[in-house]
């Protein structure tokens, strides 16, 4: 064989193979990471999408008792504390489903009130809002998440 011939290109080119295979391997290591990566993302906004659907269901389970106790929605008026009566069960309910809620109290404020006529029963402006943390984000001091529903609950007219 002469120098320079096909034997030595050869051996210029072993172990090319090798670095390509571990140039492969490198780059699906890197895509297998980024799919755990997104699997790790997805699971965590699943978990705050459950919160969310979680507090607005509740949220509408409050403004449906307020609309059927035609007129009485003085009485579900709460800014923490002992709640009355009317809402006792629905903030033990909000503290059972909600990560936190127990050191963040749900708040009903009722604005805008106004009787439809003397002696009737009263309507106004409903602001519910629910609050709450995870367990890494009390540890973090994170901020509570929140979701608020306002609503204009006012009594069915008397015939």
């Amino acid at each position: 064989m002469r120098p320079g011939g096909y034997s030595s290109m050869r051996a210029r080119e072993r172990g090319v193979m090798l670095i390509e295979a571990l140039v492969a391997i490198l780059i699906f290591s890197i895509g297998i990471l980024a799919v755990i990566g997104m699997q790790g993302v997805a699971i965590k906004d699943v978990a705050a999408a459950k919160y969310r659907s979680e507090a607005a269901y509740l949220a509408q389970q409050l403004l449906s008792q307020m609309w059927t106790d035609n007129g009485n929605i003085l009485a579900y008026a709460y800014a923490g504390g002992p709640p009355p009566a009317k809402i006792q069960e629905w903030v033990t309910n909000v503290q059972n489903k909600l990560p936190d809620a127990a050191n963040q109290p749900p708040l009903v404020t009722i604005s805008n009130v106004v009787p439809p006529a003397p002696a009737a029963p009263v309507g106004g402006t409903v602001q519910i809002t629910l609050r709450w943390r995870l367990p890494e984000e009390i540890s973090q001091g994170l901020p509570p998440h929140s979701f608020t529903v306002v609503a204009f609950v006012y009594p069915a007219p008397q015939s």
